[in-house]
């Protein structure tokens, strides 16, 4: 099912991977300690600006700031849109 959004200029939606329910070791981890991820898969990407030429492409699993990106939801899925420049890395 594709989104029928378009991020402008050089930002990237992004839908963040699950945090992780429980350790290594087995314990579970309650949803007050749950870390925010910092890790996704980018979903729609902008066009660019005269400036910035895109670097991520669709399918990209990428890491980001903890902080970065503004949360929306879409369809009843969490997303992140945010700019380019807020990855941190491709992965």
């Amino acid at each position: 099912m594709a989104l029928n959004i378009k991020p402008l200029s050089d930002r990237v939606l992004i839908e963040p991977i699950a945090a992780e329910t429980k350790t290594a070791s087995g314990i579970f981890i309650p949803d007050t300690a749950k870390e925010k991820p910092q890790k996704g898969t980018v979903v729609a990407v902008g066009n660019g600006t005269k400036e910035h030429e895109m670097t991520v492409k669709i399918g990209d699993s990428v890491l980001y700031g903890k902080y970065a990106g503004t949360e929306l939801k879409l369809e009843g899925k969490d997303y992140l849109i945010m700019r380019e420049e807020d990855i941190l890395a491709i992965i």
